[in-house]
């Protein structure tokens, strides 16, 4: 496991509640309900975006990102609710944090990693973002945009995540889905495969994580965080 670095962040939540793009655009504002899937959505989009990758003539799109792109999975199954309890101690402040961001698929689809992982209600939401809540755990979601954001020096892994969000993690098990007979959930770190068990991957700053099962997705290999994180 890895120490995160100490580095600064604003001991709010950020501002916009727009999703960030791969280049750290953000997209045009839409209502609560609707911005959880389009702030998904452009994160798995443009996540990977390199400058470098080879376009589509007539999309302009980078063919690695038509390659993995998938929609999000309609129903409550891909879109799970937060049921557990935040991971080390609740503060009421945010305090300094990194980002991670943490990609989920399964059955061929996109599963959203919500907002409000590792807080304590009540919460303010604004466009679809946790704008302030009761306090803060050890790691944190404020959108559902797969952004986690980690506290400075914890000791953590994908397992704590998965435990604050109340979803179950392992080798046969990602949330309410279950690996295909003879097949495993696959993790990809920095678009790499990861070896170990899933839980087992330590959530470094800066790193893009993508977690599946079911038909292989091309992982990202990175992503650009918004300022601050």
């Amino acid at each position: 496991m890895f120490v995160v670095a100490e580095t600064s962040l604003e001991t709010g939540p950020p501002k916009s509640g727009a999703a960030r793009s791969g280049s750290g655009e953000s997209t045009c504002r839409a209502p609560a309900r609707r911005a959880s899937a389009l702030l998904a959505l452009a994160a798995v989009l443009l996540a990977g975006c390199d400058s470098k990758t080879p376009r589509n003539s007539l999309s302009g799109i980078p063919r690695s990102l038509l390659r993995a792109a998938r929609p999000i999975g309609v129903g409550p199954r891909f879109q799970p609710p937060v049921s557990g309890s935040p991971v080390g101690r609740c503060r009421r402040e945010l305090g300094s944090r990194r980002g991670v961001h943490v990609e989920v698929f399964a059955a061929d689809r996109v599963v959203i990693v919500p907002a409000g992982i590792g807080t304590i209600g009540p919460r303010r939401l604004s466009d679809g973002q946790i704008t302030r809540a009761r306090c803060y755990g050890a790691l944190v979601t404020l959108e559902p945009t797969g952004v986690i954001l980690v506290r400075v020096g914890q000791r953590l892994t994908l397992s704590d995540l998965f435990r604050a969000w109340g979803q179950p993690l392992g080798t046969s098990r990602l949330a309410s889905f279950r690996a295909a007979p003879g097949t495993h959930v696959t993790v990809f770190v920095g678009g790499r495969l990861w070896h170990d068990a899933p839980g087992r991957v330590p959530p470094t700053p800066h790193s893009e994580i993508v977690v599946e099962t079911g038909p292989h997705v091309p992982p990202h290999s990175r992503f650009t965080f918004p300022p601050g994180t």
